[in-house]
């Protein structure tokens, strides 16, 4: 048998590895992020997690480039004399809360709807459906599970 000479590490070593959950559907799988300078440079599963055990599919693996669009919202904006203006999430919540009290308490809850994503986790949908059902007071929810 031969030796394998050990070889230059890769000027892609991470610094660090990072276990997340996928954000593109609701199943849960379990990535994990090589990181070096602040930028995911591969993504690969972690073999001993459910659900996926070390699969992924296309978009797990390779559809991460959104982190970096620059359009992507990295805070919450408020319209205010007709520009968007950057806002604190207290601030931003605070307003959407106020807005929705004043719309149900105008027009009744019929007149809200909430549409979830199929981004989110079944855990984050089921919320949502009671947000809708339990606070607000109304079925008017739909979900679009069309990637």
């Amino acid at each position: 048998m031969t030796a394998i000479a050990p070889t230059q590490p890769s000027p892609l070593t991470a610094e660090r590895t990072v276990q997340t959950t996928c954000a593109y559907c609701g199943v849960g799988c379990q990535l994990q992020l090589h990181i070096k300078d602040n930028v995911v440079f591969r993504t690969d599963a972690p073999f001993n997690a459910p659900p996926n055990y070390g699969k992924l599919c296309v978009k797990g693996r390779f559809g991460h480039d959104y982190l970096w669009h620059p359009d992507r919202l990295t805070t919450p904006l408020i319209r205010r004399n007709g520009q968007l203006e950057p806002a604190s999430w207290d601030e931003a919540l605070s307003l959407v809360a106020e807005r929705l009290s004043t719309i149900k308490a105008e027009s009744g809850p019929d007149s809200i709807a909430l549409l979830c994503s199929a981004k989110c986790t079944n855990e984050e949908n089921y919320l949502m459906q009671k947000l809708a059902r339990q606070v607000i007071g109304t079925h008017n929810i739909d979900h679009c599970a069309r990637l």
